[in-house]
């Protein structure tokens, strides 16, 4: 039987979102300690556990038909290798950080300077559009120790929390790009293996699409109703039922997690009780 050969990093938290996003499409992976290859019991795909920044040749190369892979990898290491889904995890920012006590100007201050980093060709392609030439000093591993122990003036890399670079007397000055877990697809994707993949996209997508909405039940006086649909957002349009007490009705729809609580605030006002809201494991439309 085919299966589809997916590409995931092999440690850290990518790692563990990745696997996470798996099991909440239904997917279970029967992976021990330490393998680096493992099959899923219940869906046609087999799983490479690979270091991050290899993951892009093995697309491109055919040796896995899928990825899921930092959005800011692919930008370094993989222009050419298309993205199916934006995923929605592992944010992160690619950014330059010079020392603290460095006064900041703009880009133009990195002109002739010393960057460590582990991203030169994002480096490069961003300080070429702003028109500023400087030293790259490519380093595989943690670059924040640069600047400290002379190697370089400044620094490029991944920025989540800000924490390490705040513990390295470092601070952010440029954001270059923002990123993303993706789910990339390699060019030498079969036919067969894309029907397998586009059944996945669409557990994917059902997925994402629940974890970024809350369903809500509430009550409301019949002669408020009125107003408070007009609040309210819905896969088509809210539900509404008739309560036993008369006079009132129940309403149902699902409203997006980033609008939630301006939603709820406005619901209050307009006379809605008896709010309820529960997680939604899945959303199929």
């Amino acid at each position: 039987m085919t299966k589809i050969r997916i590409a995931i990093q092999k440690s850290g938290r990518l790692n563990e979102e990745s696997l996470q996003i798996l099991k909440d499409c239904g997917i279970s992976i029967d992976n021990g300690k330490d393998q680096l290859k493992a099959s899923s019991r219940n869906f046609p795909m087999e799983v490479f556990y690979l270091r991050n920044g290899d993951i892009p040749q093995y697309l491109r190369d055919g040796v896995v038909d899928i990825a899921i892979i930092g959005e800011n990898v692919l930008i370094e290491k993989g222009e050419d290798i298309s993205i199916a889904e934006k995923l929605g995890f592992s944010k992160c920012k690619v950014s330059l950080a010079v020392p603290k006590s460095v006064k900041y100007n703009s880009v133009k201050d990195f002109e002739g300077k010393r960057i460590a980093t582990s991203y030169p060709n994002t480096v490069l392609n961003y300080l070429k559009d702003k028109g500023v030439k400087a030293d790259l000093h490519i380093i595989n591993g943690s670059v924040e120790i640069a600047p400290n122990i002379g190697l370089a003036d400044a620094i490029c890399d991944i920025v989540s929390s800000g924490s390490t670079l705040f513990k390295n007397n470092l601070k952010e000055v440029e954001v270059m790009l923002t990123s993303e877990a993706v789910l990339a697809v390699s060019p030498k994707i079969t036919a067969e293996r894309k029907e397998l993949l586009e059944k996945l996209q669409f557990r994917i997508q059902s997925v994402l699409r629940a974890r970024g909405s809350k369903y809500v039940l509430l009550n409301a006086p019949n002669e408020k109703l009125d107003g408070i649909l007009k609040l309210l957002p819905g896969m088509r349009s809210p539900t509404v039922l008739p309560l036993a007490d008369e006079g009132w009705s129940s309403v149902h729809t699902v409203i997006n997690k980033d609008k939630f609580w301006e939603v709820i605030d406005e619901l209050k006002k307009a006379g809605a009780e008896g709010i309820l809201v529960c997680a939604i494991e899945k959303m199929v439309l």
